[in-house]
């Protein structure tokens, strides 16, 4: 009873450190606004929280009779809707399940929403979703996945169908547990991914692909929700591909004319079907060695042994013909990514942590990345926000804008004007309730990578 009284006061003490609760309504005022919305951003405004909503945005001098209510001053800083990322695993490639220390990494990077795209430990991943929801633990809103589903010739341990009934009762049973989407991996074949579609969508469940034994347009036709990781997928334009297979060469990565017909047909299917793109450019990034750094944050966080594996990585390379090539790549997923939204897709982003790329670090990179490929600040925020919870199918997150949940992140600084201050995080809100970045990685030092 006395170990128990004790993990119990630990735990209260975890918990509380890093939140506080606050009854009272929330002024912010005089600060810059970006509502995740697309549009510019707006000056020196105030928001006005309720009960965990927005209840009225507007100039300083429109409140009134201002009683017992907390005031916070805006001077100087941003604020953005809470980011929604939308290809954030609960996993790293060799640690099937990260717990507690993912959670509370994108939560102190201000990403107040993930959905895991794809579970290695679905039952794990839906109890910490659960425990996050009635506030036992410390974490974004978690949409969850279930097991990856592949085809003959794909991952052993990811579900392999062998035949319609089994399918369909595998999607039935993880719906009934809580899961929410379904990601079908390479090999998936296209008899199956149909059944996927058809079962995952009478359960009031949705599906993404990292695809390549189907085509993009192949899926989009029928009927999948999300397709992860653009044009670095898309087997399309595969050289000597078969129908069916993920087979064939990548030489249109390096080679296809983007400005193409056939492009265009391409990404008007997408549109047409209104199938969402997710984007995932820090993941790739990782994999240029002339790009590739460890920053002090995320090697603060890494456990000794984890780090140990990037010790050369901030040691200064020749730019061999790899690295050329693969810059060159990162440039034309952006662009294709670029043209898609500027076609009116919708286009989302996630941060695929692996390698030295954390959760929620990752996810800031993302926005540094969309940046470069050529996005507004506001067009960035909104691809991170409103883009990701379209994605979702939710209605009252990824903007701030009246009557929506209070998932925000006050940002110390310019971020129009200075596109770093996306990771000078002050203050995180879920549902109203705040966060403090600073304690949550306070308690997460040393301990990533840890089995």
């Amino acid at each position: 009873m006395r170990k128990l009284f004790l993990i119990l006061i630990l735990f209260t003490n975890t918990v509380f450190i890093a939140q506080n609760s606050v009854s009272k309504p929330i002024l912010i005022k005089n600060i810059n606004l970006i509502d995740g919305t697309g549009g510019a951003t707006q000056e020196n405004i105030s928001i006005l929280i309720e009960n965990g909503i927005f209840k009225k945005i507007d100039a300083y001098s429109n409140f009134q009779n201002l009683q017992n209510i907390q005031i916070i001053d805006g001077k100087d800083k941003t604020i953005i809707p809470g980011l929604v990322g939308v290809h954030n695993h609960l996993h790293i490639p060799g640690i099937p399940f990260l717990g507690e220390t993912a959670t509370k990494l994108y939560l102190a990077a201000g990403v107040t929403t993930i959905q895991t795209c794809g579970a290695a430990s679905p039952y794990k991943e839906l109890a910490i979703a659960e425990k996050i929801e009635t506030g036992e633990a410390i974490g974004p809103n978690i949409i969850p996945s279930g097991p990856y589903i592949t085809g003959e010739g794909g991952n052993q341990n990811m579900i392999i169908p062998k035949n319609e009934n089994q399918l369909r009762d595998t999607i039935k049973f993880w719906a009934k547990k809580g899961v929410k989407w379904f990601k079908v991996y390479r090999n998936i074949e296209p008899e199956f991914l149909e059944i996927v579609i058809d079962e995952a969508h009478i359960n009031n469940t949705k599906v993404t692909g990292h695809l390549c034994s189907i085509t993009f347009k192949e899926a989009s036709e029928m009927g999948i929700d999300a397709i992860e990781h653009g044009l670095n997928s898309v087997s399309d334009f595969r050289t000597n591909k078969k129908a069916g297979e993920c087979s064939g060469s990548r030489e249109y990565i390096d080679s296809l004319d983007l400005e193409s017909i056939e492009v265009d047909k391409l990404l008007n299917k997408l549109i047409e079907n209104k199938t969402v793109l997710t984007s995932t450019l820090s993941i790739y990034e990782a994999s240029i060695p002339s790009r590739s750094f460890l920053d002090e944050k995320s090697a603060q966080i890494m456990s000794e042994t984890f780090r140990e594996n990037f010790k050369d990585l901030n040691t200064p390379l020749e730019t061999n013909e790899n690295s050329k090539t693969r810059e060159k790549r990162l440039k034309r997923i952006m662009d294709f990514e670029y043209k898609f939204f500027k076609k009116g897709g919708i286009l989302s982003a996630g941060v695929d942590a692996g390698r030295h790329i954390l959760p929620g670090f990752g996810d800031q990179r993302n926005f540094l990345l969309l940046r470069e490929a050529g996005f507004t600040t506001p067009e960035a925020i909104k691809i991170m926000t409103k883009n990701g919870a379209t994605k979702l199918g939710r209605t009252d997150i990824g903007t701030i804008e009246i009557g929506k949940r209070a998932d925000f992140v006050i940002l110390d600084g310019d971020l129009i004007n200075e596109k770093n201050t996306i990771t000078k995080v002050e203050a995180i809100y879920k549902n109203g309730t705040s966060y403090n970045p600073e304690k949550l990685l306070r308690d997460l030092k040393g301990k990533f990578g840890d089995l």
